[in-house]
């Protein structure tokens, strides 16, 4: 696996957005102040930010004010093969959601929790398969 980013979840996007951009100066490598989702690269690394919301919905959750005190980030790992890595992993964590197309990320992903309850989610690109 390799970690290929961090994601902050926000209620805030727009503001939060402007913020990395504007305030930070980080470059915007995907997305804008309006499509709910975007990655930021800075001095080597990268950090994503996405609407609350839609990740609660990308996990199967139901949003709602108790979602709020969950989810604040998410650790992001790019692995070669969902699939093979669900496999191996699944007989060690319980997954949140199976491996799954999110053709709109370009992406196919699963996603568990670590002992202490973080958010991980396991990725390959679509371009790949």
């Amino acid at each position: 696996m390799e970690l290929t980013h961090t994601r902050l979840l926000v209620e805030n996007y727009k503001e939060c957005f402007l913020f990395y951009k504007d305030v930070l100066g980080f470059e915007v490598t995907w997305g804008d102040e309006n499509s709910n989702y975007a990655d930021f690269k800075f001095n080597g690394a990268t950090l994503g930010i996405f609407e609350r919301k839609q990740m609660v919905q990308a996990i199967g959750g139901e949003y709602s004010p108790e979602a709020l005190k969950t989810d604040r980030t998410v650790l992001v790992f790019k692995v070669a093969n969902v699939e093979n890595s669900y496999q191996k992993l699944n007989k060690k964590v319980t997954f949140i959601t199976e491996p799954k197309e999110q053709e709109d990320w370009g992406i196919k992903v699963a996603h568990f929790r670590d002992p202490a309850g973080n958010l991980i989610e396991i990725y390959e690109n679509l371009d790949n398969m």
